[in-house]
């Protein structure tokens, strides 16, 4: 699983949540991406390689909002079962 999930903090820095494997495959990263980006904060999820190569300024990432077209983080802190 080479995915991750991002979405722009309050400051503009962006956000990265690299889920685990056995988390994907047990729940898919769209619930993940649900249940861990604040509520309400659109997201994208990207191929990590996407990403910046470098940390060095990880800081002054940003991303443009108008991008982060795969959902929105929904309320609450659990996994919801269907």
């Amino acid at each position: 699983m080479n995915q991750v999930i991002i979405y722009s903090q309050d400051d503009g820095v962006v956000a990265v949540i690299h889920p685990t494997p056995e988390v994907v495959a047990l729940y898919g990263i769209e619930a993940i991406a649900q249940k861990d980006v604040p509520e309400g904060k659109p997201y994208k999820i990207i191929d990590k390689d996407e990403l910046p190569a470098s940390r060095d300024l990880r800081r002054a990432w940003t991303v443009d909002e108008t991008l982060l077209t795969d959902g929105v983080g929904a309320p609450g802190y659990a996994f919801t079962e269907d």
